[in-house]
């Protein structure tokens, strides 16, 4: 499924018009590995040691285990005409949003939200009630914008560091949404 979506920036007069945003498809994952790399190492290094950046992803992920983890979710990728700006995936099964990442050249620019926008609209089509997610420190106010209330503080553990981030959810029906 394609959908293109129109973004406005909270930070920035800068946004992508006529985003599109589509379906992970095969062949999509090693240009993925490469959008979360680069989100991790020049985009979270905002709150993340060198040493977390590198445990986090020692390098793009390229696997078989990659590429099952993004088809096995509903994964939807943020291309303008250059190449994908930004990914997110859901678990559909446990509302589980797990991957959220967009390059350091579309941060502010809406690209989070409009990918944001479109699975939140397809859990709630699936009659999800309830989203949660392990938000990075750097993920964290932008999930706190959408609704998502913090649950607790965690370290995990990845390449033998501790990396700390937020335990987020979000209630789709019900008292507040």
């Amino acid at each position: 499924m394609t959908e293109v979506v129109r973004t406005n920036s909270e930070n920035s007069g800068k946004s992508f018009p006529g985003l599109l945003v589509r379906s992970y498809a095969p062949g999509d994952a090693r240009a993925l590995g490469e959008v979360f790399h680069r989100a991790v190492h020049e985009g979270a290094s905002r709150r993340y040691t060198p040493a977390e950046c590198n445990a986090w992803s020692p390098r793009p992920p390229a696997s078989r285990l990659w590429e099952a983890r993004l088809a096995d979710a509903e994964t939807v990728g943020a291309e303008p005409p250059d190449g994908p700006v930004g990914f997110m995936s859901l678990d559909p099964a446990r509302g589980y949003l797990d991957l959220a990442f967009v390059v350091p050249e579309a941060m502010g620019r809406g690209v989070a939200a409009a990918l944001y926008a479109v699975l939140e609209g397809r859990a709630r089509a699936a009659g999800l009630v309830r989203l949660t997610t392990e938000a990075s420190l750097l993920a964290e106010p932008f999930f706190a914008r959408h609704g998502w209330r913090l649950v607790a503080r965690q370290e995990v553990e990845r390449h033998g560091v501790l990396l700390r981030n937020a335990v987020m959810e979000k209630t789709l029906r019900g008292a507040d949404a």
